[in-house]
Protein backbone atom coordinates (compact mmCIF):
# COMPACT_ATOMS: atom_id res chain seq x y z
CA UNK A 1 0.00 0.00 0.00
CA UNK A 2 3.17 2.77 0.59
CA UNK A 3 4.49 1.89 -2.67
CA UNK A 4 0.94 2.72 -4.33
CA UNK A 5 1.21 6.01 -2.06
CA UNK A 6 4.51 6.98 -3.48
CA UNK A 7 2.51 8.33 -6.90
CA UNK A 8 0.67 10.52 -4.61
CA UNK A 9 4.29 12.31 -3.13
CA UNK A 10 5.28 15.28 -4.30
CA UNK A 11 7.15 15.41 -7.49
CA UNK A 12 10.58 17.38 -5.31
CA UNK A 13 10.87 14.14 -3.38
CA UNK A 14 11.69 12.65 -6.94
CA UNK A 15 13.34 14.69 -9.59
CA UNK A 16 16.98 15.01 -10.42
CA UNK A 17 18.16 18.01 -8.48
CA UNK A 18 21.54 18.73 -10.60
CA UNK A 19 20.52 19.48 -14.19
CA UNK A 20 22.89 20.58 -16.84
CA UNK A 21 22.11 24.11 -18.34
CA UNK A 22 22.56 25.88 -21.88
CA UNK A 23 21.99 29.34 -23.36
CA UNK A 24 19.59 29.26 -26.55
CA UNK A 25 22.96 31.23 -28.81
CA UNK A 26 25.22 28.19 -27.58
CA UNK A 27 27.10 26.69 -30.29
CA UNK A 28 25.16 23.29 -30.21
CA UNK A 29 28.59 21.62 -30.62
CA UNK A 30 29.48 23.16 -27.42
CA UNK A 31 26.30 22.11 -25.77
CA UNK A 32 26.53 18.03 -28.06
CA UNK A 33 30.38 17.65 -26.45
CA UNK A 34 29.03 18.83 -22.98
CA UNK A 35 26.55 16.19 -23.11
CA UNK A 36 29.07 13.70 -24.16
CA UNK A 37 31.22 14.46 -21.32
CA UNK A 38 28.69 13.89 -18.31
CA UNK A 39 26.61 11.01 -20.46
CA UNK A 40 23.29 12.52 -20.40
CA UNK A 41 20.61 12.61 -23.05
CA UNK A 42 18.97 15.57 -22.51
CA UNK A 43 20.66 19.90 -21.61
CA UNK A 44 17.48 22.67 -20.39
CA UNK A 45 17.89 25.77 -22.30
CA UNK A 46 17.74 28.86 -19.84
CA UNK A 47 16.52 32.24 -21.39
CA UNK A 48 16.36 35.34 -18.58
CA UNK A 49 16.63 33.04 -15.69
CA UNK A 50 14.13 30.25 -16.46
CA UNK A 51 13.87 27.24 -18.54
CA UNK A 52 12.89 28.48 -21.99
CA UNK A 53 13.80 25.15 -23.90
CA UNK A 54 15.25 21.25 -24.00
CA UNK A 55 17.88 19.83 -26.24
CA UNK A 56 17.59 16.11 -26.54
CA UNK A 57 20.38 13.31 -28.57
CA UNK A 58 16.49 12.97 -29.93
CA UNK A 59 16.46 16.33 -31.41
CA UNK A 60 20.22 15.73 -32.55
CA UNK A 61 19.51 12.88 -34.68
CA UNK A 62 16.02 13.97 -35.74
CA UNK A 63 16.52 17.65 -36.70
CA UNK A 64 20.63 17.83 -37.70
CA UNK A 65 21.82 14.23 -38.67
CA UNK A 66 18.52 13.26 -40.95
CA UNK A 67 17.93 16.21 -42.30
CA UNK A 68 21.59 16.50 -43.33
CA UNK A 69 22.22 20.04 -41.58
CA UNK A 70 25.63 21.23 -40.50
CA UNK A 71 26.36 20.76 -36.95
CA UNK A 72 29.25 23.93 -37.17
CA UNK A 73 26.92 26.16 -38.27
CA UNK A 74 24.02 25.77 -35.59
CA UNK A 75 22.90 27.33 -32.04
CA UNK A 76 21.06 24.96 -29.45
CA UNK A 77 17.90 27.52 -30.26
CA UNK A 78 17.93 26.06 -33.85
CA UNK A 79 16.60 22.88 -32.75
CA UNK A 80 15.57 22.93 -29.50
CA UNK A 81 12.05 21.51 -28.48
CA UNK A 82 10.22 24.93 -26.98
CA UNK A 83 7.96 25.72 -25.53
CA UNK A 84 8.71 23.78 -22.77
CA UNK A 85 6.64 21.58 -20.79
CA UNK A 86 7.43 21.86 -17.09
CA UNK A 87 5.94 20.68 -13.74
CA UNK A 88 5.28 22.30 -10.27
CA UNK A 89 7.76 20.54 -7.63
CA UNK A 90 4.65 20.60 -5.22
CA UNK A 91 2.60 18.46 -7.98
CA UNK A 92 2.24 15.33 -7.15
CA UNK A 93 4.67 12.01 -9.21
CA UNK A 94 1.13 10.92 -10.44
CA UNK A 95 0.94 14.19 -12.63
CA UNK A 96 4.21 13.90 -14.07
CA UNK A 97 3.25 10.42 -15.08
CA UNK A 98 0.07 12.05 -16.90
CA UNK A 99 1.84 14.97 -18.52
CA UNK A 100 4.44 12.56 -19.79
CA UNK A 101 1.63 9.98 -21.45
CA UNK A 102 -0.21 12.28 -22.68
CA UNK A 103 2.16 14.27 -24.74
CA UNK A 104 4.43 11.36 -25.32
CA UNK A 105 7.08 12.62 -23.84
CA UNK A 106 10.25 11.27 -21.42
CA UNK A 107 10.66 14.22 -19.53
CA UNK A 108 9.28 16.70 -17.53
CA UNK A 109 11.46 20.23 -16.26
CA UNK A 110 10.77 21.04 -12.87
CA UNK A 111 10.23 24.66 -11.40
CA UNK A 112 9.14 26.29 -8.18
CA UNK A 113 6.50 28.37 -7.88
CA UNK A 114 8.41 31.72 -9.73
CA UNK A 115 8.70 29.56 -12.58
CA UNK A 116 12.30 28.96 -11.57
CA UNK A 117 14.79 25.35 -12.37
CA UNK A 118 14.68 23.20 -9.34
CA UNK A 119 14.81 19.62 -11.43
CA UNK A 120 14.51 17.53 -14.15
CA UNK A 121 12.46 14.26 -13.85
CA UNK A 122 11.84 11.49 -16.11
CA UNK A 123 9.75 8.30 -17.03
CA UNK A 124 12.64 6.30 -16.05
CA UNK A 125 12.70 8.31 -12.56
CA UNK A 126 9.59 6.86 -12.19
CA UNK A 127 9.42 3.48 -13.39
CA UNK A 128 12.32 2.41 -11.37
CA UNK A 129 9.55 3.07 -8.17
CA UNK A 130 7.07 0.19 -8.99
CA UNK A 131 6.20 -2.20 -11.53
CA UNK A 132 2.79 -2.93 -10.87
CA UNK A 133 1.19 0.56 -10.03
CA UNK A 134 -1.18 3.78 -11.52
CA UNK A 135 2.00 4.00 -13.94
CA UNK A 136 1.89 0.16 -15.40
CA UNK A 137 -1.74 1.24 -15.36
CA UNK A 138 -1.45 3.55 -18.14
CA UNK A 139 1.22 2.04 -19.74
CA UNK A 140 -1.07 -1.17 -20.30
CA UNK A 141 -3.71 1.82 -21.62
CA UNK A 142 -1.13 2.96 -24.30
CA UNK A 143 -0.37 -0.54 -25.45
CA UNK A 144 -4.45 -1.91 -25.43
CA UNK A 145 -5.12 -3.51 -28.89
CA UNK A 146 -8.44 -3.74 -28.95
CA UNK A 147 -12.13 -3.35 -27.34
CA UNK A 148 -11.81 -6.54 -25.35
CA UNK A 149 -8.40 -4.80 -23.72
CA UNK A 150 -9.95 -1.49 -23.09
CA UNK A 151 -13.22 -3.19 -21.11
CA UNK A 152 -10.51 -5.58 -18.68
CA UNK A 153 -8.36 -2.10 -18.03
CA UNK A 154 -11.22 -0.37 -17.00
CA UNK A 155 -12.50 -2.54 -14.25
CA UNK A 156 -8.43 -2.64 -12.87
CA UNK A 157 -9.26 1.05 -13.17
CA UNK A 158 -11.88 0.12 -10.86
CA UNK A 159 -10.41 -2.20 -9.02
CA UNK A 160 -6.96 0.05 -8.40
CA UNK A 161 -9.82 2.50 -7.18
CA UNK A 162 -10.89 0.51 -4.51
CA UNK A 163 -7.47 -0.38 -3.95
CA UNK A 164 -6.70 2.85 -3.37
CA UNK A 165 -9.37 4.28 -1.51
CA UNK A 166 -9.16 4.73 2.58
CA UNK A 167 -5.32 4.62 2.47
CA UNK A 168 -4.90 8.92 3.49
CA UNK A 169 -4.52 9.98 -0.45
CA UNK A 170 -6.08 13.15 -0.70
CA UNK A 171 -9.53 13.55 -1.89
CA UNK A 172 -8.63 15.77 -4.85
CA UNK A 173 -5.54 13.48 -6.00
CA UNK A 174 -7.63 10.47 -6.07
CA UNK A 175 -10.05 12.13 -8.21
CA UNK A 176 -8.03 13.17 -10.25
CA UNK A 177 -6.89 9.85 -10.31
CA UNK A 178 -9.93 8.42 -11.66
CA UNK A 179 -10.14 11.16 -14.25
CA UNK A 180 -7.24 10.59 -15.62
CA UNK A 181 -7.18 7.34 -16.48
CA UNK A 182 -11.00 6.95 -17.98
CA UNK A 183 -8.98 10.00 -20.06
CA UNK A 184 -6.27 7.58 -21.05
CA UNK A 185 -9.28 4.82 -21.95
CA UNK A 186 -11.36 7.20 -23.92
CA UNK A 187 -8.27 8.43 -26.45
CA UNK A 188 -6.78 4.85 -26.54
CA UNK A 189 -10.46 3.86 -27.69
CA UNK A 190 -10.68 6.89 -30.16
CA UNK A 191 -7.25 5.93 -31.65
CA UNK A 192 -8.06 2.72 -32.01
CA UNK A 193 -11.48 3.51 -33.68
CA UNK A 194 -9.54 5.37 -36.47
CA UNK A 195 -6.85 3.25 -37.27
CA UNK A 196 -9.33 0.36 -37.26
CA UNK A 197 -12.50 2.12 -38.86
CA UNK A 198 -12.21 5.04 -39.63
CA UNK A 199 -8.51 6.13 -41.09
CA UNK A 200 -10.31 8.88 -43.63
CA UNK A 201 -12.00 10.47 -40.67
CA UNK A 202 -11.62 14.07 -40.98
CA UNK A 203 -9.35 15.68 -38.39
CA UNK A 204 -11.39 19.25 -38.31
CA UNK A 205 -13.50 18.03 -34.83
CA UNK A 206 -13.51 17.98 -30.94
CA UNK A 207 -14.47 15.33 -28.89
CA UNK A 208 -15.35 17.26 -25.41
CA UNK A 209 -16.04 16.11 -22.15
CA UNK A 210 -18.77 18.21 -19.73
CA UNK A 211 -19.86 18.16 -16.13
CA UNK A 212 -17.92 16.52 -13.78
CA UNK A 213 -15.76 14.99 -16.54
CA UNK A 214 -15.15 18.11 -17.95
CA UNK A 215 -13.36 19.62 -14.65
CA UNK A 216 -11.69 16.29 -13.78
CA UNK A 217 -13.52 15.22 -11.00
CA UNK A 218 -15.42 11.84 -11.51
CA UNK A 219 -16.06 9.44 -9.09
CA UNK A 220 -16.75 5.49 -9.97
CA UNK A 221 -20.09 5.82 -11.16
CA UNK A 222 -19.98 8.95 -13.28
CA UNK A 223 -22.05 8.70 -16.55
CA UNK A 224 -20.87 9.88 -19.93
CA UNK A 225 -21.86 13.98 -20.65
CA UNK A 226 -20.12 14.47 -23.89
CA UNK A 227 -20.07 16.15 -27.23
CA UNK A 228 -18.63 16.94 -30.67
CA UNK A 229 -17.70 20.12 -32.44
CA UNK A 230 -16.83 20.11 -35.91
CA UNK A 231 -15.43 22.72 -38.04
CA UNK A 232 -17.99 24.54 -40.39
CA UNK A 233 -15.90 24.23 -43.38
CA UNK A 234 -16.54 20.00 -43.31
CA UNK A 235 -18.27 18.89 -46.38
CA UNK A 236 -21.43 16.65 -46.97
CA UNK A 237 -19.43 13.05 -46.88
CA UNK A 238 -17.13 14.06 -43.97
CA UNK A 239 -19.97 14.84 -41.82
CA UNK A 240 -21.67 11.78 -42.32
CA UNK A 241 -18.33 9.89 -41.62
CA UNK A 242 -17.97 11.93 -38.01
CA UNK A 243 -21.59 10.29 -37.57
CA UNK A 244 -21.00 7.08 -38.08
CA UNK A 245 -18.03 7.61 -36.01
CA UNK A 246 -19.74 9.37 -33.31
CA UNK A 247 -22.34 6.39 -32.63
CA UNK A 248 -19.81 3.73 -33.17
CA UNK A 249 -17.42 5.50 -29.71
CA UNK A 250 -20.28 6.12 -27.66
CA UNK A 251 -21.20 2.34 -28.28
CA UNK A 252 -17.97 0.78 -27.25
CA UNK A 253 -17.30 3.21 -24.56
CA UNK A 254 -20.66 1.67 -23.27
CA UNK A 255 -19.68 -1.61 -23.94
CA UNK A 256 -16.26 -1.13 -21.81
CA UNK A 257 -18.23 -0.31 -18.94
CA UNK A 258 -18.78 3.55 -18.80
CA UNK A 259 -22.62 4.01 -18.19
CA UNK A 260 -24.59 6.05 -20.94
CA UNK A 261 -26.32 9.79 -19.83
CA UNK A 262 -29.50 9.20 -18.78
CA UNK A 263 -30.72 12.61 -20.64
CA UNK A 264 -28.65 11.76 -23.54
CA UNK A 265 -26.17 14.09 -23.13
CA UNK A 266 -23.91 11.98 -25.46
CA UNK A 267 -21.97 12.69 -29.08
CA UNK A 268 -23.89 10.10 -30.63
CA UNK A 269 -26.57 12.12 -30.50
CA UNK A 270 -27.31 14.76 -33.16
CA UNK A 271 -28.31 18.06 -30.66
CA UNK A 272 -24.42 16.75 -28.87
CA UNK A 273 -22.84 16.86 -32.42
CA UNK A 274 -22.97 20.28 -34.35
CA UNK A 275 -20.83 22.15 -36.16
CA UNK A 276 -18.85 25.53 -34.76
CA UNK A 277 -21.87 27.49 -35.95
CA UNK A 278 -24.67 25.94 -34.97
CA UNK A 279 -22.86 25.05 -31.19
CA UNK A 280 -22.64 29.12 -31.09
CA UNK A 281 -26.33 29.32 -32.02
CA UNK A 282 -27.00 27.03 -29.90
CA UNK A 283 -25.07 28.58 -27.00
CA UNK A 284 -26.56 32.34 -27.60
CA UNK A 285 -30.25 30.90 -27.17
CA UNK A 286 -29.07 29.29 -23.85
CA UNK A 287 -27.45 32.13 -22.61
CA UNK A 288 -29.92 34.87 -23.67
CA UNK A 289 -33.26 33.05 -22.28
CA UNK A 290 -32.05 31.51 -19.18
CA UNK A 291 -34.95 28.90 -18.42
CA UNK A 292 -34.57 26.50 -15.65
CA UNK A 293 -33.55 23.26 -18.71
CA UNK A 294 -31.45 26.18 -20.38
CA UNK A 295 -29.34 27.23 -16.76
CA UNK A 296 -29.39 23.52 -16.17
CA UNK A 297 -27.65 22.95 -19.37
CA UNK A 298 -26.15 25.70 -19.92
CA UNK A 299 -24.31 25.52 -16.76
CA UNK A 300 -23.02 21.99 -17.68
CA UNK A 301 -22.15 22.71 -21.02
CA UNK A 302 -19.85 25.38 -19.47
CA UNK A 303 -17.42 22.75 -17.97
CA UNK A 304 -16.43 21.53 -21.24
CA UNK A 305 -12.88 20.62 -22.27
CA UNK A 306 -10.93 19.58 -25.33
CA UNK A 307 -9.99 15.94 -24.97
CA UNK A 308 -9.50 14.83 -28.45
CA UNK A 309 -8.57 17.32 -31.44
CA UNK A 310 -9.14 20.74 -32.48
CA UNK A 311 -9.14 22.92 -29.13
CA UNK A 312 -9.18 25.48 -31.13
CA UNK A 313 -12.86 25.38 -32.25
CA UNK A 314 -13.52 24.95 -28.35
CA UNK A 315 -11.26 27.96 -26.98
CA UNK A 316 -13.78 29.47 -29.72
CA UNK A 317 -17.10 28.78 -28.58
CA UNK A 318 -16.40 29.68 -24.89
CA UNK A 319 -14.91 33.26 -25.77
CA UNK A 320 -18.49 33.78 -27.19
CA UNK A 321 -19.80 32.51 -24.06
CA UNK A 322 -17.49 35.34 -21.99
CA UNK A 323 -18.58 38.11 -24.39
CA UNK A 324 -22.41 37.16 -23.83
CA UNK A 325 -22.17 36.48 -20.06
CA UNK A 326 -20.41 39.89 -19.71
CA UNK A 327 -22.70 42.20 -21.75
CA UNK A 328 -25.84 40.56 -20.60
CA UNK A 329 -25.88 38.32 -16.80
CA UNK A 330 -29.10 37.16 -16.73
CA UNK A 331 -27.98 34.19 -17.15
CA UNK A 332 -25.14 34.26 -14.54
CA UNK A 333 -28.12 35.50 -12.17
CA UNK A 334 -30.39 32.41 -12.65
CA UNK A 335 -27.54 29.82 -12.76
CA UNK A 336 -26.56 31.39 -9.07
CA UNK A 337 -30.28 31.65 -8.11
CA UNK A 338 -30.57 27.39 -9.21
CA UNK A 339 -27.57 26.89 -7.08
CA UNK A 340 -28.71 28.55 -4.50
CA UNK A 341 -32.22 26.78 -4.30
CA UNK A 342 -30.61 23.46 -3.10
CA UNK A 343 -30.92 24.55 0.52
CA UNK A 344 -28.66 21.91 2.95
CA UNK A 345 -30.67 19.59 4.25
CA UNK A 346 -30.44 21.16 8.26
CA UNK A 347 -33.09 21.60 10.18
CA UNK A 348 -33.74 24.86 12.25
CA UNK A 349 -31.97 23.57 15.12
CA UNK A 350 -28.95 22.84 12.83
CA UNK A 351 -29.91 19.05 12.47
CA UNK A 352 -28.95 16.84 9.79
CA UNK A 353 -32.24 16.12 8.36
CA UNK A 354 -32.45 12.84 6.32
CA UNK A 355 -35.27 11.13 4.20
CA UNK A 356 -38.66 10.03 5.95
CA UNK A 357 -39.15 7.04 3.67
CA UNK A 358 -39.13 5.11 1.00
CA UNK A 359 -35.83 3.25 -0.92
CA UNK A 360 -33.27 6.01 1.01
CA UNK A 361 -34.82 6.15 4.16
CA UNK A 362 -32.27 7.48 6.43
CA UNK A 363 -30.20 8.62 4.09
CA UNK A 364 -28.85 12.02 2.53
CA UNK A 365 -28.03 12.81 -1.21
CA UNK A 366 -24.50 14.52 -0.88
CA UNK A 367 -24.67 15.65 -4.31
CA UNK A 368 -27.78 18.06 -3.86
CA UNK A 369 -27.31 18.70 -0.34
CA UNK A 370 -23.97 20.26 -0.79
CA UNK A 371 -21.61 19.33 -4.05
CA UNK A 372 -23.73 20.98 -6.50
CA UNK A 373 -24.35 24.09 -4.25
CA UNK A 374 -19.84 24.48 -4.58
CA UNK A 375 -19.44 23.40 -7.99
CA UNK A 376 -21.80 25.53 -9.42
CA UNK A 377 -21.20 28.65 -7.08
CA UNK A 378 -17.70 28.44 -7.53
CA UNK A 379 -18.32 28.30 -11.55
CA UNK A 380 -20.61 30.80 -11.83
CA UNK A 381 -18.08 33.57 -9.97
CA UNK A 382 -15.19 32.18 -12.53
CA UNK A 383 -17.35 32.99 -15.63
CA UNK A 384 -17.86 36.06 -14.64
CA UNK A 385 -14.12 36.39 -13.42
CA UNK A 386 -13.08 34.45 -16.69
CA UNK A 387 -11.20 31.75 -14.66
CA UNK A 388 -12.80 29.00 -15.56
CA UNK A 389 -10.05 26.61 -16.30
CA UNK A 390 -9.48 23.12 -14.58
CA UNK A 391 -11.54 21.62 -11.29
CA UNK A 392 -13.60 23.62 -9.02
CA UNK A 393 -9.82 23.38 -6.87
CA UNK A 394 -8.36 25.17 -9.61
CA UNK A 395 -11.19 27.71 -10.18
CA UNK A 396 -11.51 28.52 -6.13
CA UNK A 397 -7.39 29.01 -6.28
CA UNK A 398 -8.08 31.66 -9.57
CA UNK A 399 -10.26 33.15 -7.51
CA UNK A 400 -8.22 33.84 -4.53
CA UNK A 401 -5.20 35.39 -6.81
CA UNK A 402 -7.93 37.54 -8.31
CA UNK A 403 -9.12 38.73 -5.11
CA UNK A 404 -12.73 37.28 -5.64
CA UNK A 405 -12.40 34.94 -2.81
CA UNK A 406 -10.79 35.78 0.36
CA UNK A 407 -8.18 32.88 1.39
CA UNK A 408 -9.42 31.85 4.47
CA UNK A 409 -13.37 31.69 3.08
CA UNK A 410 -12.05 29.65 0.25
CA UNK A 411 -9.82 26.88 2.56
CA UNK A 412 -13.08 26.58 4.52
CA UNK A 413 -14.93 25.75 1.71
CA UNK A 414 -12.63 23.32 0.08
CA UNK A 415 -12.61 21.35 3.19
CA UNK A 416 -16.51 21.22 2.96
CA UNK A 417 -16.15 20.07 -0.69
CA UNK A 418 -13.54 17.65 -0.21
CA UNK A 419 -15.17 16.16 2.31
CA UNK A 420 -18.32 15.82 0.52
CA UNK A 421 -16.36 14.26 -2.07
CA UNK A 422 -15.11 12.07 0.00
CA UNK A 423 -17.99 10.52 1.61
CA UNK A 424 -19.86 10.55 -1.92
CA UNK A 425 -16.69 8.47 -3.14
CA UNK A 426 -16.56 5.56 -0.10
CA UNK A 427 -20.17 5.33 -1.06
CA UNK A 428 -19.42 4.15 -4.06
CA UNK A 429 -16.75 2.54 -3.17
CA UNK A 430 -19.21 0.65 -0.69
CA UNK A 431 -22.12 -0.13 -2.99
CA UNK A 432 -19.05 -1.68 -5.92
CA UNK A 433 -18.34 -3.75 -2.49
CA UNK A 434 -21.67 -5.04 -2.33
CA UNK A 435 -22.56 -5.52 -5.97
CA UNK A 436 -24.72 -2.70 -5.75
CA UNK A 437 -25.28 -0.40 -7.64
CA UNK A 438 -23.57 3.18 -6.51
CA UNK A 439 -25.74 6.06 -5.78
CA UNK A 440 -25.41 9.52 -4.62
CA UNK A 441 -26.77 9.00 -1.44
CA UNK A 442 -25.16 8.68 1.56
CA UNK A 443 -26.05 6.62 5.12
CA UNK A 444 -26.15 8.87 8.14
CA UNK A 445 -26.00 5.95 10.42
CA UNK A 446 -22.62 4.67 9.09
CA UNK A 447 -20.99 7.67 10.05
CA UNK A 448 -19.22 8.16 13.41
CA UNK A 449 -19.78 11.11 15.84
CA UNK A 450 -16.82 12.54 14.29
CA UNK A 451 -18.13 12.40 10.75
CA UNK A 452 -21.56 13.74 11.37
CA UNK A 453 -20.02 16.64 13.00
CA UNK A 454 -17.72 17.25 10.20
CA UNK A 455 -20.31 16.80 7.60
CA UNK A 456 -22.30 19.00 9.79
CA UNK A 457 -20.20 21.84 9.79
CA UNK A 458 -19.35 21.21 6.10
CA UNK A 459 -23.03 22.02 5.30
CA UNK A 460 -23.32 24.97 7.08
CA UNK A 461 -20.08 26.33 5.35
CA UNK A 462 -22.17 25.43 2.11
CA UNK A 463 -24.82 27.86 3.27
CA UNK A 464 -22.70 30.31 4.16
CA UNK A 465 -21.75 30.51 0.65
CA UNK A 466 -24.95 30.45 -0.72
CA UNK A 467 -25.52 33.69 1.11
CA UNK A 468 -22.27 34.92 -0.41
CA UNK A 469 -23.64 34.13 -3.68
CA UNK A 470 -27.18 35.86 -3.02
CA UNK A 471 -25.05 38.95 -2.48
CA UNK A 472 -22.45 38.82 -4.86
CA UNK A 473 -24.95 38.56 -7.91
CA UNK A 474 -27.41 40.85 -6.93
CA UNK A 475 -30.26 37.88 -6.36
CA UNK A 476 -32.46 40.12 -4.77
CA UNK A 477 -33.05 42.00 -7.73
CA UNK A 478 -34.61 38.66 -9.75
CA UNK A 479 -37.97 37.95 -10.13
CA UNK A 480 -39.38 34.58 -9.82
Amino acid sequence: MAEDNQFFRAVRDFCQRDVVTCAPGDSLVDAVGIMRSKNISSIVVISDGKPHGIFTDRDLRNKVVAQGRTPTELTVADIMHSPLTVIGEDDVLYEALYRMSRQKIHRLVVVDDAGLLTGIITDTDILRLQAHSPHQLVLDIEKAASIDDLRDLHARIQQLVLHLSGTGIAIRDLVKLIANLNDQVLIRLIGLLRAERYPDLTDGFAFVVMGSEGRSEQTLSTDQDNAIVYDDALGGDEIARLEAFSVELIDCLISIGVPPCPGGIMAKNAAWRRSLADWKQTLNRWLTTPTPEHVMTGSMFMDLRTLYGRDDLVQNLRDQAFRTMSEDQGFLMRMAQNMTNFLPPLNWLGRIKVEKSGPHRGMVDIKKAGIFAITDGIKALAIEARKLDGSTHDRMEALVAAKVLKAGDAADLRASFDFMVKLRLRGHVEALRAEATPTNYISLELLNAMEKGELKLALEGVARFQSFIKHHFNLQLLRN
